[in-house]
């Protein structure tokens, strides 16, 4: 990918804009200069037996426009960036723009955020106008993997129920926002044994949630499913330190029944959340945490 963004493809992309340019005005001297034809003035097309092609020169008014366009891209290319990697005359940018856009937005804002300082996640959860700034800005930088209301979709986390993988309450969930997690199982099938003992252990796995499951392939799984109980724990029930997920629930994060565990338990998993810190201020971090807290503890906060 480094082989279209070096110098040389910068030079190449001017090279060519310059070249549109002086095509474009070698095209309007040779336009400007061509004489009508001293016969008929035709170009010897016609159409329905009298209908003729004339060969006028170009109307004046048009040649005035292509004339303006030439020079305001001239100008243009000569003050903003347009030439491969030339910034301009006016150091004009896109990211500047945005930047300055966003400094203008957070100058707005301070105030309203300056009104939250010192609340817990609990209080702000209590502010309408906090939960409002908080659902803004789940939906424009959060809601494209967690879905708009929250409840995610196979590998994306459903933050509105009280399934946690690695931890709980406000500081995991800001911790999460601001450096990003990733979860990994290894694949576990030489250590839980052959194809026919990573079934029965899907089977046993299956067992634990009351999901529909082959009992006898279920109780044959039971002793395989060793090799997952570092992790899992021996009862199956997780554990949150290691990000492990409970298996006792009918929460399935990556999909459900015998096929899905048997990828899981074959292929592994790698599960990563991009750090999010960069995107936010500290206020809005705080704000959007409440509001992440907020789903899954909305009746607790609502009975206080």
């Amino acid at each position: 990918m480094s082989d279209f963004i070096n110098a040389g493809w910068s030079v190449y992309v001017a090279g060519i804009t310059i070249a549109g340019l002086v095509f474009c005005i070698v095209l309007l001297l040779i336009a400007s200069r061509r004489k009508v034809m001293a016969n008929d003035n035709t170009t010897g097309h016609v159409w329905d037996e009298d209908l003729r092609e004339m060969n006028n020169p170009l109307p004046r008014w048009w040649m005035g426009l292509f004339v303006i366009t030439v020079v305001f891209s001239a100008a243009y290319l000569a003050l903003y960036p347009g030439l491969g990697s030339a910034q301009g005359g006016l150091g004009w940018s896109s990211t500047g723009q945005w930047q300055a856009e966003q400094e203008k937005a957070r100058a707005a804002m301070a105030p309203v955020y300056a009104g939250f300082a010192g609340q817990s996640a609990e209080q702000l959860a209590k502010n309408p106008q906090a939960m409002a700034i908080g659902e803004r800005l789940f939906a424009n930088n959060c809601a494209q993997c967690h879905g708009a209301d929250a409840r995610g979709s196979k590998s994306f986390p459903n933050l509105a129920d009280s399934d946690w993988l690695g931890g709980t309450g406000d500081e995991y969930i800001h911790k999460t926002i601001v450096e990003g997690r990733q979860g990994v199982m290894p694949p576990m099938a030489a250590a839980v044994g052959g194809a026919e003992d990573v079934r029965n252990v899907a089977h046993y796995v299956l067992s634990l949630s009351g999901s529909p499951h082959n009992a006898v392939a279920a109780q044959l799984g039971k002793a395989k499913f060793g090799a997952c109980a570092a992790c899992h724990g021996p009862d199956g029930k997780g554990n949150q330190a290691l990000g492990a997920p409970n298996l006792t629930d009918k929460i399935w994060l990556h999909g459900w029944g015998e096929a899905a565990i048997v990828a899981m338990i074959n292929n592994g998993k790698t599960n990563v959340m991009p750090a999010q810190g960069p995107r936010f201020t500290p206020e809005q971090v705080k704000v959007l945490t409440a509001y992440v807290w907020n789903l899954s503890n909305a009746p607790q906060v609502a009975a206080k």
